[in-house]
């Protein structure tokens, strides 16, 4: 059965990027990819992603914003590939028109791009009156990639397999943030090939997230989140992009609770002690030059969600 749409005004999705806490890497699996074991939190930098019609059938994707001249080809752009399954798989003759607004950084470790394919998902899904649950959207996101589900989901959750296999956590207290944005891109296959020839004997087969991290989250001791961040990735990251070690060493020093590399970088987050703390740290941070860029934000904050339909 084809499924029209009904809808000729435009739908506004707002989704967040998100921060590992804690990323554990293990052998490779069948499929190339990695097992991982991590845990996952939103944050308050978004993405906009809205959906609006377009004649003739057709998908078209426009991308605005300080990053969007980095976005590559409409087949490279999650966004655009997660529009045209949803349009596939439910028989939509109807076409549609993305507007992506670009805030998270591209190839920066705060899953940008899936960020953007979980917005489409959400926005096309209203605009073409699909009633789709939660479940259904996660489920055709983790087809397009393994960070998908969770901008969808938003909060605090464990991932396992790829990264993929979501189970929400609970997480007490508002972790304040300070994010470096670099000067240069760091694209994931790079740093899990670098991983891969530092770690040839030493990765776990079935990697698990640090209990005493978990139980850090559970009763809100921001502090010792901070002291148990980790990154498996972070010393391929770092070999790959030597200034890495000195922008985690100049917030470590400047007083920061805890430093980590957001998933395989090269933007770095460094959790502060409340908001003065956070405002004081990136005054500081910006002062000296270590990033192209320093921004504020909190977490854990919700998934992807409409603002305007």
């Amino acid at each position: 059965m084809t499924l029209a749409a009904v809808r000729d005004d435009e739908v506004h999705v707002r989704v967040p990027a998100k921060i590992n806490l804690a990323l554990c890497i293990g052998g490779r699996r069948a499929d190339g990819y990695h097992e991982l074991a991590t845990i996952f939190q939103a944050v308050s930098l978004y993405d906009d992603v809205s959906a609006s019609p377009c004649p003739d059938g057709l998908i078209t994707c426009q991308v605005i914003g300080a990053e969007s001249h980095k976005i590559g080809p409409k087949d490279d752009n999650l966004a655009y590939r997660a529009a045209r399954l949803l349009k596939s798989e439910y028989g939509i003759s109807e076409g549609v028109h993305l507007t992506i607004d670009k805030r998270i950084p591209v190839a920066g470790g705060m899953a940008g791009g899936s960020a953007d394919a979980a917005g489409a998902l959400l926005a096309c899904a209203r605009y073409w009156e699909l009633r789709l649950s939660l479940d259904d959207l996660m489920t055709l996101g983790a087809r397009l990639g393994a960070d998908v589900p969770f901008p969808l989901m938003g909060g605090c959750a464990i991932g396992l397999g790829r990264g993929e296999t979501l189970t929400p956590t609970l997480s007490r207290g508002i972790y304040h943030w300070v994010l470096a944005f670099a000067k240069r891109e760091l694209p994931t296959p790079d740093v899990f090939r670098r991983f891969d020839l530092l770690t040839t004997d030493t990765r776990p087969e079935a990697p698990q997230v640090p209990r005493d991290l978990m139980m850090a989250l559970t009763t809100g001791d921001i502090t010792r989140v901070g002291h148990l961040l980790v990154n498996n990735l972070t010393e391929a990251a770092c070999a790959l992009a030597p200034e890495l070690r000195a922008t985690l060493r100049t917030g470590r020093e400047a007083g920061c609770l805890g430093a980590i590399i957001s998933g395989s970088g090269p933007t770095v987050a460094f959790l502060a002690d409340g908001d003065r703390a956070a405002t004081d740290l990136a005054v500081t941070l910006s002062s000296l030059g270590i990033a192209r860029e320093i921004r504020l934000a909190t977490g854990p904050v919700p998934g992807a969600s409409i603002l305007k339909d």
